[in-house]
């Protein structure tokens, strides 16, 4: 029998994430559905102060309205120079919500005499699992800097501004498998495995 579980989210790619990475591990009896595939319900807005309070607070959400396991995740990124950051404002750090270049341009403006040693910054991503007597978050992050103009095509966000640490190559450079390899999210999703492996033998 497969379980159905909800991603709290319409983001192909994320979704398709944790896709592959159930895959990778071999965890089968799940079916991962996004927010298009489920009735439309009321989701609260994202008023939290942390990665958590936001992943846990959309997990609920999800599961008291669908009955669905449900996995959701609040992302972004912290920037040393700028105290940490744009952190849970990442995605709305231009004022308009999900404008990526905005963001970017924005972003790459204030730090632009910062020197390369103090463009330290790392992806964070806590993801939280909530289903029948279950709430789980974990928190994964993915060292790096900011590069002085975005490079590469691939990924989203601010991917095209960070360097991880150790490469030459920016986020938007990598391919899906590496990306999910090393990612924040991907760090944060591998530790929930056991807790889906479980769910799928329920």
């Amino acid at each position: 029998m497969t379980r159905r579980v909800l991603v709290a989210s319409r983001n192909a790619k994320k979704l398709n994430e944790l896709r592959r990475i159930l895959d990778e591990a071999g965890v089968e009896g799940i079916e991962i559905v996004g927010l298009n595939d489920v009735p439309e319900y009321d989701e609260a807005p994202e008023i939290g102060a942390t990665f958590e309070e936001n992943a846990v607070a959309k997990a609920r959400d999800g599961f008291a309205a669908t009955g669905l396991a449900c996995v959701a995740d609040d992302s972004g990124i912290e920037v040393d120079a700028l105290n940490g950051m744009p952190g849970v404002l990442s995605a709305r750090w231009s004022g308009a919500h999900g404008n990526d270049g905005a963001n970017n341009t924005l972003l790459l403006a204030q730090l632009g005499d910062v020197p390369d040693e103090r463009r330290g910054a790392r992806f964070v991503s806590s993801c939280a699992l909530v289903a029948d007597g279950v709430e789980e978050i974990v928190r994964g992050e993915w060292p790096g800097v900011i590069g002085r103009k975005p490079v590469g095509d691939g990924g989203f966000g601010y991917d095209p501004l960070f360097f991880p640490d150790g490469g030459d190559v920016s986020s938007a450079q990598l391919t899906p498998a590496e990306k999910d390899a090393a990612s924040h999210r991907g760090r944060a999703l591998r530790q929930l495995l056991p807790a889906l492996a479980a769910l799928a033998q329920n």
